[in-house]
C-alpha cells in the first residue's frame, strides 16, 4: 500500500536511468522538449500518515472516516501532494496496541505525522519526538482547551480535528417516570440510583472497563479547572507540593460507593468493552444511565437510534454537570522526512474551511473557536457546558503524570477489588516516579 524507503530509493534510481535515456535520445531536440520531458519525470510529493484505519471508500457509512478523508482530499488537491495512510491492523502486531505501535514508529521516525491518543501525545512530546506546531497560522483560531491540553514543555505538539467530550447518556423517560431531575451532584446521582434500584432496576448505571475514570476526573478536577488557580495548582502537583491522590480520592470513594450499593456491577464492568457491554441494556431500557463520548449519540452503531428521549449531560460534580474532555490530535515527527509538506497539509486539514466540513459532517465540537456545531437535541446540554467553558480535562500534557490511561488502569484495580487506599498509594507512586524524571 505504501512505499518503503528502500522502494522509494529504487524508484529514484529507475527514474534517474530513464531520464538519462530520455536526454540522450533528445540531444537533437529543442530545449522546450527537453524541459517537458524533465517535468514529466518530477517525482510525486508524498506525506506519510499513521492512523488506525484505511482511507474510506466513497460509499463508506463511517461518517467520522468520511469527514476526515474529505479534508485529506482537500489538502491533496490544494497542495498537489498525496497523503499515504500507513495503518494499524491488530493481527499484524501480535496483540500490541495501536498506541504501543505508534510510539515505536514515532521513536524510529517511520512516518511524517500521526493521529494520537492523549498518552502518546504526552509521552512523545516529553521525549522531544514531536514538532512544535505553535507557528502554524491555524493556531490563532484554536480553543484554549486544545492549546492547554497539548502543550508540552512550552511546545504545542498536537492539534485535533475535533474536541471529544464525554458525558452521561441518560434515558430521560425513565427519570420522568420516577419524577427524578437529572443529577447535578454526586449526591443527587446516588439518590437517583437508589430510587431506580428500589423500583426493580437491577443495575442503574451500565459501565465498562474503560470509561469510569470520567467520574474521577469530574469530581476531582472540577475546582482545579473551573477555579482561578489552575496553573498554580498544576505546578504544585508537578513539584510534589500537592498530592495528586488528594484530587483522585473523592472520585474513587464515589465509585466505591456505587459498587458497594450495587449501582454498578464491578465484575461485569471489569471485562466489558465500551458500548458492547452496557449498550444493549441501555437501548432495551433495562438500565437508565451509561457513559460515552459525544460521537456515540450520532452513531447508529452506538446510541444514534434510541427509542426513547435520550439526553447527554455532564458527570456529577460540586460545580454541577461536568463534561470531561480528553484531547487527541495530529502530531508531526520532529524529524519528518517530508516536514515542510506535512506542515502544509496540517494547515489545510485544520483550517476553518476544512474544520467546518468536518464539523458539519460529524456533528462534533470543533477545535476552532470560530465554528459552532449544529448538534442534535440530545447533545445540547453537554454542548452548552463546553461552550460556557465549563469542563475538566481528562488529558493535560502539562501535568507530569499522564492522566487518561493511568486513571483508567487504577480504576480497573478498584473494580478488581483493590481498596481506595491501595489505589491512592498507586497514584502516590506515579507522582513520585514523575518527580524523579
Amino acid at each position: 500500500m505504501w512505499k518503503t524507503k528502500a522502494t522509494k530509493g529504487m524508484l529514484a534510481a529507475v527514474l534517474a536511468a530513464a531520464l538519462a535515456v530520455t536526454l540522450t535520445s533528445c540531444e537533437k531536440k529543442n530545449s522546450s522538449q527537453i524541459n517537458l520531458a524533465m517535468e514529466e519525470e518530477v517525482p510525486e510529493r508524498v506525506v506519510l500518515l499513521f492512523v488506525p484505519m484505511e482511507k474510506s471508500n466513497p460509499d463508506d457509512e463511517n461518517a467520522a472516516r468520511t469527514a476526515h478523508d474529505k479534508t485529506v482530499a482537500m489538502a491533496e488537491e490544494r497542495l498537489g501532494v498525496t497523503v499515504e495512510y500507513r495503518t494499524y491492523t491488530a493481527e499484524n502486531y501480535q496483540e500490541r496496541t495501536y498506541d504501543e505501535v505508534l510510539v515505536d514508529r514515532a521513536r524510529n521516525n517511520m512516518d511524517d505525522f500521526y493521529l494520537m491518543n492523549p498518552d502518546s501525545i504526552q509521552l512523545l512530546g516529553a521525549e522531544g519526538k514531536l514538532a512544535d506546531l505553535s507557528g502554524l497560522d491555524v493556531v490563532e483560531n484554536l480553543r484554549d482547551v486544545v492549546k492547554v491540553a497539548n502543550t508540552v514543555n512550552g511546545k504545542l505538539v498536537a492539534i485535533p480535528q475535533e474536541v471529544v467530550a464525554y458525558g452521561l447518556f441518560v434515558n430521560k423517560d425513565m427519570f420522568d417516570k420516577y419524577q427524578l431531575a437529572l443529577p447535578e451532584t454526586p449526591e443527587e446521582l446516588l439518590e437517583c440510583c437508589r430510587v431506580f434500584k428500589e423500583n426493580g432496576i437491577e443495575t442503574p448505571i451500565g459501565a465498562n472497563r474503560w470509561w469510569l475514570e470520567n467520574f474521577v476526573f469530574a469530581i476531582g478536577f472540577a475546582d482545579l479547572y473551573n477555579g482561578n488557580n489552575t496553573e498554580a495548582e498544576i505546578q504544585a502537583i508537578n513539584s510534589g507540593e500537592a498530592k495528586l491522590s488528594d484530587y483522585m480520592r473523592p472520585g474513587f470513594e464515589f465509585l466505591q460507593e456505587l459498587i458497594d450499593k450495587g449501582y454498578i456491577d464491578a465484575e461485569t464492568a471489569y471485562v466489558s468493552e465500551a458500548i458492547e457491554g452496557e449498550g444493549p441494556d441501555f437501548l432495551a431500557q433495562k438500565t437508565p444511565i451509561v457513559m460515552a463520548y459525544w460521537g456515540a449519540a450520532n452513531a447508529d452503531t452506538a446510541y444514534g437510534k434510541a427509542d426513547f428521549n435520550m439526553q447527554v449531560i455532564g458527570f456529577p460534580s460540586s460545580r454541577g454537570q461536568m463534561p470531561v474532555v480528553p484531547i487527541t490530535g495530529f502530531g508531526v515527527s520532529a524529524e519528518a522526512e517530508h516536514l515542510d509538506d506535512t506542515l502544509k497539509v496540517l494547515e489545510v486539514l485544520l483550517s476553518d474551511e476544512a474544520l467546518q466540513i468536518y464539523t458539519e459532517t460529524n456533528k462534533v465540537i470543533s477545535p476552532s473557536k470560530n465554528i459552532q456545531v449544529d448538534c442534535i437535541d440530545a447533545l445540547k446540554p453537554l454542548n452548552d457546558r463546553v461552550n460556557e467553558g465549563v469542563y475538566v480535562l481528562g488529558s493535560n500534557a502539562s501535568l507530569k503524570v499522564e492522566q487518561w490511561s493511568n486513571v483508567c488502569l487504577v480504576v480497573r484495580e478498584l473494580l478488581a477489588g483493590a481498596t481506595v487506599d491501595e489505589c491512592m498509594a498507586r497514584f502516590d507512586q506515579l507522582q513520585e516516579e514523575s518527580l524523579e524524571k
